[in-house]
């Protein structure tokens, strides 16, 4: 079969690591990850990094946070006065993931970083921001 080339269908498996070694994701146990290469449905590091691959290849791949989740945002961090907060929230905790409705309607996944005295802290960045990433693969089909 060909080498991989943008628009083309892919099936992998793969195995995600940060640098220190710790597991983020693996398709291990599931079936394989379906994507359409260059139509950023996967993090730009994985849709670049398969082309030109071959059924049966396997890679390691280093994914600078740029190529992956991009960098932490403090923009993304607000401080929210708990005064503010809807009742049937119920008790706030630390780690607790929130829904968060923008401007335009669209939800955005938070996530509680701190609590304070008279207010929380909320942070939208995805959990991966900033992280380098390191994905082991084969391609299927």
């Amino acid at each position: 079969m060909a080498q991989v080339k943008k628009g083309d269908t892919i099936k992998v498996h793969y195995k995600g690591t940060l640098t220190d070694g710790s597991l983020f994701d693996s398709s291990e146990g599931k079936e394989p990850l379906e994507f359409t290469v260059g139509e950023q449905m996967v993090i730009y590091g994985f849709d670049n990094g398969v082309l030109d691959m071959k059924v049966g290849d396997k890679k390691t791949l280093n994914i600078p946070c740029l190529e992956a989740y991009g960098e932490m945002n403090t923009e993304l961090m607000i401080e929210i006065p708990k005064s503010e907060l809807p009742e049937e929230l119920g008790e706030v905790t630390e780690g607790m993931q929130l829904n968060m409705v923008n401007q335009d309607g669209y939800e955005l996944p938070v996530e509680v970083i701190e609590i304070k005295e008279d207010a929380i802290v909320l942070d939208g960045n995805h959990p991966l921001a900033g992280q380098d990433l390191i994905l082991k693969w084969n391609w299927l089909k």
